[in-house]
Order: C-alpha cells, then sequence, then structure tokens
C-alpha cells in the first residue's frame, strides 16, 4: 500500500502541513480520515505506512502522536456501576423489560 493509498483524501499529509495544529485537532482530522478509508481496507496497515511516510521526519508532530495511538487495541468495555449494573434492565414496577 502506498501513502498516497493509505491517505486518499490527503488529511493526514494536510495536517502535518499546518503549523501549529494541537492534538485535538490532529484526532479530529484522524477521525475523518478513518472515515474515508475503504471499509475493507487494513486500517492498521494504513497507519503504518503513514507513520512511516510522515511520522519519520516528524516524531515530535501531534498527528505522529495520534497516528501511533490508532494502533493500539482499544480497552476492553468495563461495568459501569449504578442501579442497573446491580440488578439489571427492569421497569419502575420491577418488572424485566
Amino acid at each position: 500500500m502506498t501513502h498516497e493509498e493509505a491517505d486518499p483524501k490527503g488529511l493526514v499529509r494536510e495536517s502535518y502541513r499546518i503549523e501549529g495544529i494541537t492534538a485535538g485537532e490532529c484526532r479530529s482530522i484522524f477521525m475523518d480520515w478513518a472515515l474515508s478509508v475503504k471499509v475493507d481496507a487494513d486500517h492498521p496497515a494504513a497507519i503504518r505506512v503513514l507513520l512511516d511516510h510522515y511520522g519519520a521526519g516528524a516524531p515530535d508532530h501531534p498527528m505522529t502522536a495520534t497516528l501511533r495511538a490508532g494502533l493500539t487495541a482499544p480497552e476492553a468495555p468495563r461495568r459501569r456501576g449504578g442501579r442497573i449494573g446491580r440488578v439489571g434492565d427492569q421497569t419502575p414496577l420491577g418488572r424485566e423489560i
């Protein structure tokens, strides 16, 4: 995969050109990028291509950090506290839904 294929709209490329871009702006661009890549594409491979192409020359850039974070696995969902976590989904009369 080439970096042009990994970044079809050039969003990541442009993020590296924006002077003074913040981490929050990079996360927003990353979301736009993720939505623009083909559904069946290998997203981790595309991120690695982008890191190799752009991140190598800008290791301290916020987009480099964002791309690296995109390679980490999401945390496993955890049980949330509160009544629903203890007794389940019930109506106010105590009947199961």
